[in-house]
């Protein structure tokens, strides 16, 4: 009997989970800890020992990374198992061969997006980009997903005036209503993505409002139908950047490149805009995130505050974000990073996230400097005192640690104390 070999991309499981497997990848190269908290994908849960687990592509994959390698384990649907809580409106249970192929690896792969170098991205970046230079060393190892487009569509939905706390909370309430049960990882159910078709139903919007969804409860409802009304399930994949397919399919030409993004990528925009709950920057999102457009630039108010800040917008024409500055400013960082401009945008937008303050430094300079003075002629019990003034100066600096200061807020404060002269 020849033995298995672990090493190729597609390998075999037998019963429903298969041991912790590695690949050689860099923290410059992946960073997990940035790349699933930073704003793309809201389903993916960290354990106290540092794992990262999420219902996807059938299975529930857990990843954790050391210096050297990602890690990676993958538990899959069995019949054998409790049944879902609450109980789910899609069968949670796929019958599961003794020994099959299993296909994880070529999805790790696939999904993290580990083909670009992106080492050689962040220098071609930091060549053209100073600002771009000064912030990327605390920011390496920020991939863009290669996530299922309604998925992404869906998690950008319910981004609309919203945090990503809270958009991970209604992920995972709507795949713990409506999506299958994969199975059970650290005694907690995990839920994959619920199909369009599964949220057509009439009681669904009611629903999704009670959960806490608010008027982004229609919008999941309507686009839903409008997907489902479009045929096939295939409507979204087939506004994919061809340079960036489905897992499995193969690879071909997007065109050339062009000051507003690749006819393609104008195109999947444009048909975005179609869909209920879906305006340019929601779209930007899933073309960049789910459809594998690298040169969309979704910008909302933290790209916004980084473009005026950074880049000298917020001035003349461009004063307000009307949908003219909206473009120029994808078209001014589409000159700037090129085609892959919605990712070194997004390393930016990490950089402004709250979440990642502690990669910042805090540095508060007093400075005190003593004055005194003689005022005289004053009517009062003292027609003669002697004034100390002391001035200081707080200077608070918040700064990349072992980098130029970011932002500079200097406080002047005047204490005024008096040493009164005794009389004779």
């Amino acid at each position: 009997m020849s033995e298995i070999d672990f090493s190729s991309a597609r390998n075999f499981k037998i019963g429903n989970s298969m041991a912790w497997r590695k690949l050689p990848v860099s923290l410059s190269e992946l960073c997990l800890d940035t790349t699933l908290r930073c704003g793309q994908s809201f389903r993916w849960k960290k354990s106290e020992n540092n794992i990262w687990s999420c219902a996807i592509h059938g299975r529930i994959l857990s990843l954790r990374q050391d210096t050297t390698h990602l890690h990676y384990h993958a538990i899959f649907p069995d019949t054998i198992g409790a049944p879902p809580t609450p109980p789910s409106s899609i069968p949670s249970s796929i019958d599961a061969p003794v020994c099959v192929e299993d296909d994880t690896e070529a999805f790790v792969r696939h999904y993290l997006n580990l083909s670009p170098h992106l080492t050689g991205l962040y220098e071609q970046w930091s060549a053209a980009d100073s600002n771009f230079k000064q912030k990327a060393p605390k920011f390496a190892g920020v991939r863009i997903l290669k996530q299922d487009s309604w998925e992404a569509l869906v998690g950008f939905i319910c981004s609309s005036n919203n945090n990503i706390i809270r958009i991970s909370q209604m992920m995972d309430k709507l795949c713990l209503h409506y999506g299958p049960l994969i199975g059970y990882f650290n005694g907690l159910p995990y839920h994959d993505m619920p199909t369009p078709a599964v949220l057509t139903d009439p009681d669904v919007e009611t629903h999704l409002r009670q959960l806490g969804f608010g008027y982004r409860a229609k919008y999941l409802h309507i686009t839903a139908k409008m997907i489902t009304q479009k045929d096939h399930a295939h409507w979204l994949d087939g506004l994919r950047n061809p340079e960036s397919p489905v897992l499995g399919h193969k690879i071909s030409s997007a065109g050339d490149m062009l000051p507003g993004g690749r006819e393609g990528y104008r195109k999947a925009h444009e048909q975005l805009l179609t869909l209920q709950g879906v305006g340019p920057k929601v779209a930007d999102c899933v073309c960049l995130m789910g459809l594998g457009w690298g040169e969309a630039v979704p910008v909302d108010t933290h790209v916004w505050q980084i473009a005026q800040r950074d880049y000298k917008f917020g001035k003349g024409k461009h004063r307000s974000l009307t949908k003219a500055t909206y473009d120029a400013i994808g078209d001014h960082f589409r000159t700037l990073w090129g085609k892959e401009a919605g990712w070194a945008h997004s390393v930016l937008f990490t950089a402004d996230l709250r979440a990642f303050s502690e990669r910042l430094s805090i540095k508060v300079d007093v400075q005190e400097k003593v004055v005194k003075m003689e005022e005289a002629g004053v009517e009062s019990e003292s027609p003669s005192k002697n004034l100390t003034l002391t001035e200081t100066r707080v200077a608070v600096k918040r700064e990349l640690v072992d980098e130029k200061p970011l932002m500079k807020i200097e406080e002047i404060k005047v204490k005024r104390t008096s040493k009164r002269r005794k009389r004779s």
